[in-house]
This record gives C-alpha cells, sequence and structure tokens, in this order.
C-alpha cells in the first residue's frame, strides 16, 4: 500500500494504473489483483488505514471519562492535529477528489454502529463518523440541546474543522497567525455554533 499511496501523491490517481503500482513493488498486476480487486480497492484500504487512526484516538478520549463537551473538544484538536501532522494521509482522503464510494456511504451506516463490521472495508470511515455522533448525543443526555439534529452538529463541526485543516495543509506559506490560536478558536466557533451553552 505504501507504494501506492507515493505513486498517488506523486503521480496522481487518475494517472496511476494497478500495472504501474505492480511495477513498483516488484510483482504481476495479476498477483496485486489477488489483494485487491481495483484501484479503488487499494484507495478504501489507505482510507480505512487514516481513519482507523482517527477511530483509536477516538476511543482513548472516551477512555478518558471526561465531560461530554470537553470530549468533543480534546476530539476536536485531536483530529486538527492529527491532519496536520500527517499532510499526505489527509490530503489522499479527504482533498484528493477520489473519495471511495465506501466511504462515501459510511454516513448511513454509522447511523447504526451496532451493525458495523469493523473488518469490512470502508467499515473504519463508519466508525469514526459513530463516534462524533455519540459525542453529540452524549451532550444532549447531559443536558445542553443542540441547534440542529445529530448528524447535522457533527457534519457542521467536521466541515468547519476540515476547512481549517485544508487550509493550513495547502497554504504552508501563508503568513497565518499562530496555529494553536486558529485551532482553539475555530474548536470553539465550531462548538458554540451546533451547541446550546448554559
Amino acid at each position: 500500500m505504501l507504494a501506492a499511496k507515493k505513486l498517488f501523491l506523486r503521480e496522481g490517481y487518475e494517472a496511476t494504473t494497478i500495472r504501474r503500482i505492480a511495477d513498483v513493488v516488484g510483482v504481476s498486476a495479476p498477483a496485486l489483483y489477488l489483494y485487491f480487486k481495483d484501484k479503488e480497492a487499494i484507495m478504501l484500504a489507505l482510507c480505512d488505514e487514516t481513519f482507523g487512526n482517527l477511530v483509536e484516538n477516538m476511543s482513548k478520549l472516551e477512555k478518558t471519562k471526561l465531560p461530554p463537551l470537553e470530549r468533543l473538544r480534546r476530539c476536536g484538536e485531536a483530529y486538527v492535529r492529527f491532519g496536520l501532522d500527517n499532510p499526505q494521509e489527509y490530503w489522499l482522503t479527504f482533498l484528493s477528489g477520489n473519495t471511495p464510494k465506501k466511504v462515501k456511504e459510511a454516513k448511513e451506516l454509522s447511523r447504526t454502529p451496532e451493525s458495523i463490521d469493523p473488518n469490512e472495508p470502508g467499515a473504519a470511515s463508519a466508525m469514526a463518523f459513530a463516534k462524533l455522533m455519540g459525542m453529540f448525543r452524549d451532550i444532549e443526555k447531559a443536558g445542553m440541546p443542540l441547534y440542529f439534529p445529530v448528524d447535522t452538529a457533527a457534519e457542521l463541526v467536521w466541515m468547519g474543522l476540515h476547512g481549517l485543516v485544508a487550509a493550513l495543509i495547502n497554504n504552508p506559506e501563508f503568513p497565518w497567525t499562530k496555529r494553536d490560536i486558529l485551532i482553539a478558536g475555530m474548536i470553539d466557533m465550531a462548538v458554540r455554533g451546533v451547541v446550546r451553552l448554559p
């Protein structure tokens, strides 16, 4: 997968063929097809790896027993820092325009987290979104109503944080103000925009 990731980044997803990946790995194209049915399956595995890291970070936060609102804020910060620490993986997963169909379908699957098979290709994105929606449900249970339905609130917060990460990755030379202030400010704006704070 590492060879495919490097080729997708260097030559572009559309320009990279299974034959080219096989040549770089040193196997025949038919041998590569034993593991991946097509190029999208390779991209899906790369996305699963990225989302798997996010799920792991979210699971660690769940174990901290922080108040729900603080857990959401920490999750937001972990998400942004993950993207900034792993710009290539973030770009491939969220910015390249080549998101596999199964990742796009993850939202529907995330509505019933108990039905997600973690071993199924594409499951990691559904698990990540299910955990994010769970945080919003916990916030509601703690007595802080949301301005929007849970899934919309989750999408809005993600979109705000995603925009920040995308701007910082795509324009690293721009004279941004301090990153820590931008991150804290965006998280605060996103949370206040969806949660009715006391």
